[in-house]
């Protein structure tokens, strides 16, 4: 199940489907269908186009972290024992230090949560995330840069087997049962996360970071395309996909 949902998540990516599209439009010319190519041809360009600017990507992006607003404006933090910052990607280097190794939106976690932690006082900072056997757990990353950052290793609990938001799910959990913590991870990525979590038994309260839709007038330079754009599309497309998963059981 989990290589299916892996193979329509790829089929769906936007660029992958433009060049499916593409190649669709190259073999109905060869086969002397040519308005019906011409007519592929510009869906594609058009996809590949609309998925690679900002006002798509933070269209699709805004509900997803308008979710749950922001701690600071829903009052004093809630009193728990727990913060809980989901994983991201971790890539540790020799020459790099651990800001660099950990990517932006793993970078963003840690730092909330070690900020929310602190502001709460003697709470635990669980960190999660774990890596297929060749890498690194992005949970490792965490931890290091939270110790750097003054965290005892006696508040930290290191979760570095779970390799998707699911198995985070279930080992938090089983390590908190009902006890209501505050859970740190992306605001685009807080929906899908919340819902695996109260599925899984857990009484997760929304703490979301990293918000990056909707940060003013739109320009007439975010109408072209660039990375950011696409990764804002790719990000929220992974969430619905996400979610739809697990509406219909693949998740």
């Amino acid at each position: 199940m989990n290589h299916l949902k892996y193979i329509l998540e790829v089929l769906l990516s936007p660029w992958v489907l433009a060049l499916l599209i593409a190649l669709a439009a190259g073999l109905c010319r060869l086969r002397g269908r040519r308005r019906f190519a011409r007519g592929l041809a510009v869906a594609a360009l058009l996809l590949a186009y609309l998925a690679a600017i900002v006002p798509v990507g933070d269209a699709l992006l805004g509900p997803l972290e308008r979710s749950f607003p922001p701690l600071s404006q829903r009052g004093p933090l809630p009193a728990v024992n727990y913060v809980v910052v989901l994983g991201s990607d971790y890539v540790p280097r020799n020459e790099v230090p651990i800001t660099a190794a950990l990517d932006e939106d793993g970078l963003a976690r840690i730092i909330e949560g070690v900020r929310l932690a602190r502001l709460l006082g003697p709470v635990r900072l669980v960190v999660s995330g774990g890596a297929s056997p060749e890498a690194t757990p992005s949970a490792v990353g965490y931890a290091a840069l939270a110790r750097d950052l003054g965290v005892s290793d006696a508040s930290l609990v290191v979760l570095d087997q779970p390799r998707d938001t699911r198995a985070e799910a279930r080992a938090i959990a089983a390590l908190l049962g009902q006890q209501p913590f505050l859970l740190v991870t992306s605001a685009y990525h807080m929906r899908r996360a919340i819902w695996l979590l109260r599925r899984a038994g857990a009484q997760p309260i929304a703490a979301p970071t990293g918000q990056i839709a909707d940060k003013g007038r739109i320009g007439w330079s975010d109408f072209l395309p660039s990375s950011g754009g696409l990764r804002r599309t790719e990000r929220a497309l992974h969430e619905y996909f996400g979610m739809f998963a697990l509406t219909v059981g693949l998740g």
